[in-house]
């Protein structure tokens, strides 16, 4: 496990070394997320790297990722712990019929009998680790009401066995995809960091890191297009991952350029939507046809 950081710097070198190029402001929050152990909430659009954030930082420090995907109807049991019915049931039919309620009731409610989930194992755990709140805007209030015990005092009350401390401290981050608002008692409790699609130049240098192989001319143009399409009214535009994507897709193919045609047949990798195809091919598709030169309007 790798000691915390001591310097913005470090933590810049230290995501750019396991495949995450951290912006100023993403290598600033990450920083004091592991010097102040306050929580970090990472708002942005999808696709603009905050979940692989979560898991850069793992990798970097290595930590182990404990992630809990956030859903709507999301509750304590699958969040936090719960009860081994079948294993209480079990232990309640093989004790002896004369034994007390109150003797096998304790028996029961031990550890042996408790079902961890995410919140729980990340709390529990004798190793420091990541803990992942992912898409928390998925949830409701209720569950936000849940998670501040847990993000002010990294415990855990479980009414049969009391208060669960955590062991070690967990760097936590939530994500968030802002379609709705959180209330501003977990916004207290949080860094924030916004996280936005990358400038052009920062994207052509996420694309060079992880295909060295695509040629300098396609690398360029690829980013070029990609700006292009998300700067139209998408369902869905582009990830940054997709972009990765798409330039593997033409490493494969041993494309030398990002034509019309060539265009047309991958477009489907960085484009998921089939409204999203039509109006990105005849927008784009176009001004590939009459060479890439400038931006769409």
């Amino acid at each position: 496990m790798t000691a915390l950081p001591t310097s913005v710097d470090q933590v810049r070198e230290g995501l750019g070394s396991v495949g995450y190029l951290p912006g100023e402001s993403t290598a600033l929050v990450s920083y004091l997320a592991t010097r102040l152990g306050k929580p970090v909430l990472v708002e942005g659009p999808a696709g603009v790297g905050k979940t692989e954030l979560a898991k850069a930082l793992a990798r970097y420090l290595g930590r182990t990722l404990v992630r809990l995907q956030c859903y709507e109807g999301l509750d304590e049991a699958k969040a936090l712990y719960e009860w081994n019915y079948r294993k209480q049931l079990l232990r309640i039919q093989a004790e002896a019929s004369d034994t007390g309620w109150e003797k096998v009731q304790d028996d029961i409610f031990g550890e042996e009998f408790l079902l961890e989930r995410p919140l729980m194992a990340a709390i529990a755990s004798p190793e420091p680790v990541v803990l992942l709140i992912d898409e928390i805007d998925k949830t409701d209030q209720e569950f936000e009401a849940m998670l501040l015990e847990v993000l002010s005092d990294f415990q855990i009350s479980i009414p049969e066995l009391g208060r669960i401390e955590a062991r070690t401290h967990p760097i936590v981050l939530l994500t968030s995809n802002n379609t709705r608002e959180l209330t501003e008692a977990l916004k207290r409790r949080c860094l924030y960091l916004w996280l936005d699609y990358p400038s052009a130049e920062h994207e052509l240098e996420i694309v060079r890191l992880h295909t060295p192989d695509l040629p300098e001319k396609v690398a360029h143009k690829l980013v070029d297009v990609v700006g292009m399409v998300r700067e139209l009214d998408l369902k869905k535009p582009p990830s940054i991952a997709e972009s990765i994507d798409w330039a593997r897709a033409l490493i494969l193919l041993g494309a030398d350029d990002i034509d019309a045609q060539t265009f047309r047949d991958t477009m489907s990798v960085i484009v998921k939507h089939r409204t999203d195809l039509d109006i990105v091919a005849e927008r784009v598709g176009v001004k590939l046809t009459g060479g890439v030169g400038t931006q769409a309007a």
